[in-house]
């Protein structure tokens, strides 16, 4: 389950009463800054504008790809650990405005975390240390510490136990290899 606040709206859809949720200068300057950092190649540059001008959380040495989007309304509401990488033209969100109701949610993505390329992640959602995201997957829940996921609906393909057994197994193919 998504952790997400509910806020309600009377009359026209919920997107309609975008600026009295969030600030007009607020989104044009997260806008222009997003835009500036989606396509600079120099990660310590997106860092430090993510950081200074979004309020973001970002750990030491975690990457964003080029074309990453991030919440355009609600930066501050996602926080990345260490060591990260968020794939190539990956969309972070943390808000959805819907036709009765908007939600808001913190996006948190823990330590060590791949994230393929193409992917989405909705509002409200925890990816775990040690986490991988396959390309092109709509994370619509949290991610176990550990797991391996893809597809949309996001499914669990190994499990951080079933990824330990693996990498075992190759790790002892590879020796094996090395001894012949």
């Amino acid at each position: 389950m998504r952790k997400t606040e509910r806020h309600f709206v009377t009359g026209p859809n919920s997107l309609w009463h975008v600026y009295k949720t969030v600030p007009f200068w607020k989104v044009a300057k997260n806008f222009v800054v997003i835009q500036m950092a989606r396509y600079t190649p120099f990660l310590p540059m997106k860092n430090w504008l993510y950081k200074t001008f979004l309020g973001m959380k970002i750990g030491e040495h975690s990457s964003f790809a080029l074309m990453v989007m991030l919440d355009v309304m609600f930066p501050e509401k996602i926080k990345v650990g260490k060591n990260s990488v968020i794939g190539y033209n990956t969309t972070i969100l943390a808000h959805e405005y819907l036709i009765e109701e908007y939600r808001l949610g913190e996006v948190v993505i823990g330590d060590r975390v791949m994230i393929g390329a193409n992917s989405t992640i909705l509002p409200g959602i925890t990816i775990g240390d040690g986490a991988i995201v396959s390309a092109a997957t709509l994370v619509h829940k949290d991610v176990p510490a550990g797991a391996f996921v893809g597809g949309n609906p996001m499914k669990v393909i190994y499990t951080a136990e079933q990824m330990a057994e693996r990498q075992l197994e190759s790790a002892a193919e590879q020796a094996a290899k090395e001894s012949l």
